[in-house]
């Protein structure tokens, strides 16, 4: 059976994070991705210059209609954008989806600081979505949002692991791409255990979407019934080279190169049938 993920997240027109993202992701690892959107973005690599949110009623008849007829294994959540929006996606998850495991992405800005959550919204998304969700997967302003704390050092990341862990989730993925230095570190912060992941840091402008294609790089592992741990260290590989094999597009932050799994199909190098 095809790993099936159902992602509920806003969409990117510009088309390298959001919903196109994660499908692309999704798509790219031998998924089957769905969707429920929740918010339309005028959105280029230089930034979002607007939104536009969708009504809550029909975000959550999405949702319904999708695992009443195809179901899920995985529920992969992103942009969110308001309360009402929040209140109606946690609602019909508990009424259709209450046993699916869910990756809760707590989306709060996008790459070029437009905020794409309303100010009153982190209690909400911890109240209905962060509680009993299989991981979450913030950044440091995000984990600095939903526990209040301040995050700024790899010392202050462990010590915010406590904090973390109160919030209620199984495990927290902590990124740590905010912090200066060669050297990215993640936390992967289970019930008594966490995991170091440490990679060389990548220059490249060609970052926008990072977060969306980790969070459902790790949806689609989990659909594939990959234990926590693998599909971390699967999504983060996938990550890292997606941003080497970046197409350079745009003139700001460009996309990631998604299909980078995938190989031209019926084609030889001459671009010929």
């Amino acid at each position: 059976m095809i790993g099936r993920v159902l992602i509920i997240a806003g969409s990117d027109s510009g088309g390298g994070a959001g919903i196109q993202a994660d499908i692309k992701t999704v798509t790219a690892l031998g998924g089957y991705a769905m969707t429920a959107i929740t918010a339309v973005t005028v959105q280029n690599t230089l930034g979002v210059s607007g939104y536009h949110e969708i009504p809550p009623d029909t975000v959550a008849a999405q949702i319904v209609s999708v695992i009443d007829d195809i179901g899920a294994d995985v529920i992969k959540t992103g942009m969110l954008a308001s309360v009402p929006i929040i209140e109606a996606v946690g609602g019909a998850l508990r009424r259709v989806a209450g046993d699916i495991p869910r990756v809760v992405d707590p989306v709060m800005r996008a790459k070029g600081g437009h905020a794409l959550l309303a100010p009153d919204a982190a209690a909400a998304l911890v109240a209905q979505l962060v509680r009993g969700a299989a991981l979450i997967t913030p950044n440091l302003p995000e984990a600095e949002a939903l526990t209040g704390r301040e995050i700024k050092t790899i010392a202050d990341m462990e010590a915010a692991v406590p904090a973390l862990r109160a919030l209620g989730a199984e495990a927290v993925l902590l990124k740590g791409g905010h912090l200066e230095g060669d050297t990215v570190l993640d936390l992967l912060i289970t019930g008594g255990n966490i995991a170091r992941f440490e990679d060389t840091r990548i220059e490249s402008r060609s970052t926008h979407g990072t977060g969306c294609t980790l969070a459902s790089a790790i949806a689609a592992g989990l659909a594939d019934k990959l234990p926590l741990e693998h599909a971390v260290m699967r999504a983060r590989a996938y990550v890292r080279e997606a941003i080497l094999k970046a197409p350079d597009l745009g003139a700001g932050h460009g996309p990631l190169g998604h299909g980078h799994t995938v190989r031209p199909f019926g084609l030889t190098h001459s671009g010929k049938s």
